[in-house]
């Protein structure tokens, strides 16, 4: 069974070798979805969105209204430090793509119930594009 919930989170960005307009300085709406697939328990919950939410909401608290920027782009860096601005530093471009294996990997960090077996996670930049990608949860 699979079951998914949105989320949602402002946050800029750049992409300092980008041949087009997203080498500025710019922001989007993003907008998540993350699905996960398990067994469903005997309270007939895959997992309750409430738990789901306090897995997700610590990560997108983190990202919005911040500035995502890789860690190798010292002069936007600075800029943002002069400013006390809120950032994310991190060490990837952040191309949608990125973003979506960043989540991903985040959530692998966290304490999952043990009857989930995948995790989706699809990212939308603008209303008219996404990346997504999914993983298997190993356990031991």
């Amino acid at each position: 069974m699979r079951i998914a919930k949105e989320f949602n989170w402002e946050m800029g960005h750049r992409l300092p070798e980008h041949f087009g307009k997203c080498k500025n300085i710019h922001g989007h709406s993003y907008k998540m979805l993350v699905e996960i697939e398990g067994d469903v328990l005997e309270n007939g919950m895959v997992m309750d969105y409430y738990h789901l939410r306090d897995v997700i909401d610590p990560i997108i608290e983190r990202m919005d209204h911040a500035f995502l920027v890789y860690k190798e782009d010292t002069s936007v860096i600075e800029f943002l430090e002069r400013m006390n601005s809120k950032r994310v530093v991190v060490d990837f471009q952040s191309t949608v793509e990125n973003i979506t294996r960043y989540f991903l990997d985040e959530i692998k960090k966290t304490k999952l119930p043990s009857n989930i077996r995948k995790v989706k996670v699809r990212v939308c930049e603008t209303p008219d594009d996404y990346a997504e990608e999914e993983i298997e949860i190993n356990r031991i």
